[in-house]
């Protein structure tokens, strides 16, 4: 995902490695810090594989070099928008990269089918934890930090979804009476 960061700020605009780094560090930061160790080995494999380039830039200072998107690295960064990993789906960090840049796919139909694959995984049942194959939910939980974990999952997959339906054009789904709330997460209410 670090190369399709890479790729994606440079499809906005030429940049400078250090500027380069602080961008995609504030995109990632907060979940996973970008060391100089993972940055400058990518750039380097985008750089020897055609897909972007380095240039000096004098004017910034004499080690200093401005890096850019190829033709070749621009369809490279499509394709991969247009069809991420099953893991680039499911993982709330790898897919939020994805999202970051998805505008630059210039067809809303390829688009919005990354953004229902997305809908789908978040619809499927799930859990940090389970009763053989069975997931758990929060209301199933002794202990509070695991009841707490899956509280907040269950809120940012329900404001996820929410706003994922609106992107596609999608109404939600029909009040569920035997769900508490239209979440497959959340507990069965109560039979009247």
């Amino acid at each position: 995902m670090l190369e399709l960061a890479i790729l994606g700020f440079l499809a906005e605009a030429p940049l400078p490695g250090h500027e380069l780094r602080r961008r995609v560090s504030q995109l990632t930061g907060y979940t996973r810090p970008v060391s100089d160790g993972s940055l400058y080995p990518a750039i380097n494999r985008l750089a020897k594989a055609g897909l972007i380039e380095r240039r000096a830039a004098p004017a910034t200072g004499t080690a200093r070099y401005v890096l850019s998107l190829t033709p070749a690295g621009r369809a490279d960064m499509l394709q991969r928008l247009r069809e991420p990993a099953d893991h680039e789906i499911t993982d709330f960090t790898r897919f939020y990269i994805v999202l970051a840049f998805l505008s630059h796919l210039p067809d809303a139909a390829e688009r919005h089918a990354v953004l229902r694959r997305r809908l789908e995984f978040l619809e499927e049942p799930a859990s940090f934890f389970y009763d053989n194959e069975r997931p758990l939910r929060a209301e199933e939980i002794a202990d509070p930090y695991r009841r707490g974990m899956l509280l907040t999952a269950r809120a940012t997959s329900r404001a996820e979804r929410t706003w994922l339906r609106e992107a596609l054009g999608e109404k939600p789904p029909a009040f569920d009476t035997a769900r508490s709330e239209c979440d497959p997460h959340a507990p069965a209410a109560p039979a009247s």
